[in-house]
């Protein structure tokens, strides 16, 4: 279009696309004309003999023509390509008040009132974490997934979270492809940072919350896991990096001690990346779909099918003896997977939680455990 709107032969032809370039081939047509404008009035072409007066005139009022004209040529460029502007990234209302002939695209549902979620701050900004879903697809690492073909399902959710580095890429049919919020443990970030590609350079869109011990997320220079992450959203600084606070961490513990009676430290017990997600999950979503996850006695069935713990590595550990060794250990630091999940059978009796491949439900109320958490600001 701009081409074709070019005033003259000898004009520049602007890309439309460019509005400065279009304000700018306005001004020098007006300039232009300006110019020719002058000539006349100083009597080089509009005053002559009587004989000629009659032609002078209409002479006149050509140029006059071509002034109207090219002015509001210039006019309608410029507003044209404001227009076009505008239209390409339309507001949510000019959506809304468009009319179509043909049937109704097809839109997502709209998003409720985002919340400000407290304890998780902004690695740049020390902001907190603002987001909120309808629909939470939480999908874990486990080889339960393979070859079910949940994906199309799980990208049907409004937000679909991830843990540490279990990737997406070639695994959509079983995992979906999309990916909301990744919550990673501070063990996990280098294994992160060697997949960045999959996982971080075209994951733009993708809230990224790492938790950890106080010693390594300090912000004082000695927390090393901070000091990457600091690093790493100045090579990347689209990237929405949120750690989680020392006071939150200390929630979290007592958390764990309220549901379970267990105290975390004394047992020499970590808590998983899947407890912090779960309770994220809590804070974040209305409606919870849990992908992966097997019930609290799963593992202690002698029919249990042997499957891998993560469902990238069909080569490493068995999915349920890293359950049982882990919550049987008394030595050294482990995670209480099992007693993790009784107590997630527990808010799924209160909150909007569904698990999913496997199936279940809930079954009687386990009565060592004190379901009794509710999703509330833990503080910064």
């Amino acid at each position: 279009m701009g081409k074709q709107c070019s005033a003259g032969a000898s004009s520049p032809r602007a890309d439309p696309s460019d509005a400065a370039a279009l304000v700018l081939h306005a001004e020098d047509s007006r300039l232009r004309v300006s110019e020719l404008w002058s000539r006349y009035d100083e009597g080089s072409v509009c005053v002559g003999k009587r004989g000629e007066l009659k032609m002078k005139i209409r002479v006149c009022q050509g140029v006059s023509g071509i002034i109207i004209i090219t002015m509001v040529t210039s006019i309608m460029l410029v507003y044209n390509n404001s227009f076009r502007d505008r239209s390409s990234s339309p507001s949510v209302s000019s959506l809304s008040s468009q009319r179509s002939d043909g049937p109704a695209p097809t839109r997502k549902p709209q998003r409720p009132p985002t919340s400000t979620l407290e304890g998780y701050t902004g690695v740049v900004d020390r902001k907190h974490l603002k987001m909120h879903c309808s629909t939470c697809a939480l999908v874990t690492s486990s080889g339960q997934l393979t070859g079910r073909k949940r994906g199309e399902e799980i990208d049907r959710s409004e937000c679909v979270i991830r843990m540490n580095d279990a990737p997406n890429i070639g695994y959509q049919k079983d995992v979906g492809q999309r990916t909301s919020l990744r919550v990673i443990a501070h063990s996990s970030l280098q294994r992160v940072l060697r997949s960045r590609q999959q996982l971080l350079n075209a994951s733009q869109d993708t809230v990224f919350i790492f938790w950890g011990p106080s010693s390594c997320m300090r912000r004082d220079g000695k927390g090393h896991v901070y000091n990457n992450l600091r690093l790493l959203s100045q090579l990347l600084p689209r990237l929405k990096i949120y750690i989680i606070s020392r006071i939150k961490m200390l929630r979290f513990d007592e958390l764990f001690k309220k549901e379970t009676g267990i105290d975390r430290k004394s047992s020499n017990s970590w808590l998983s990346t899947g407890w912090f997600t779960m309770a994220i999950a809590l804070e974040l979503c209305d409606r919870i779909n849990v992908y992966g996850m097997v019930p609290p006695d799963y593992c202690r069935s002698s029919f249990h099918p042997s499957l891998p713990y993560h469902y990238y590595e069909p080569s490493g550990p068995n999915e349920c003896s890293m359950y049982l060794t882990h919550e049987r250990s008394r030595r050294g630091s482990h995670h209480r997977f099992i007693t993790e999940k009784t107590v997630f059978a527990n808010w799924a009796r209160t909150f909007n939680i569904h698990f999913n491949q496997p199936d279940w439900k809930p079954a009687a109320v386990i009565t060592s455990m004190n379901s009794s958490y509710t999703p509330v600001p833990a503080g910064s």
